[in-house]
């Protein structure tokens, strides 16, 4: 059973890495955050339903059908980051997350704060991104 958190509990950097309520509160936040995205992915769905309609000036349907392209690719995005809130969710249940994927080592608590799906350490996501630099440039 996960601990239950102390009111406005937040980690800290004093106690030890990855411990059961650190745990627990960046499974609850990746929930929360999940659950916000697929509210807002339904709501979506709801919207583009009952915008079925054409309008009957040129201008406006292609206003409507830009906005529609810009709404639906914002959904895509948030489908592929609710998969990987999935899957951070999967390595607290294993007991990797907080870890980076490359090094093993701590990610740090601000980093997972700023971004709880992170699977590197700061030094080696910039490597990472040094990386597809050079290759890029190439």
């Amino acid at each position: 059973m996960p601990p239950k958190l102390p009111k406005n509990y937040r980690p800290s950097e004093k106690e030890p890495f990855m411990n059961a309520k650190q745990r627990e509160y960046f499974r609850q936040r990746l929930l929360t955050w999940r659950g916000e995205l697929l509210r807002e992915t339904s709501q979506t769905l709801q919207n583009l339903q009952e915008d079925s309609l054409q309008a009957p000036d040129i201008a406006d349907r292609a206003s409507a059908e830009t906005d529609r392209a810009v709404e639906l690719r914002t959904r895509d995005r948030e489908r592929k980051l609710v998969q990987k809130i999935d899957e951070a969710l999967i390595r607290i249940e294993k007991g990797e997350y907080g870890y980076c994927d490359e090094t093993g080592e701590p990610i740090g608590l601000r980093r997972l704060e700023a971004r709880p799906i992170a699977t590197l350490s700061l030094e080696a996501q910039e490597q990472h991104e040094r990386m597809e630099r050079v290759h890029r440039d190439e």
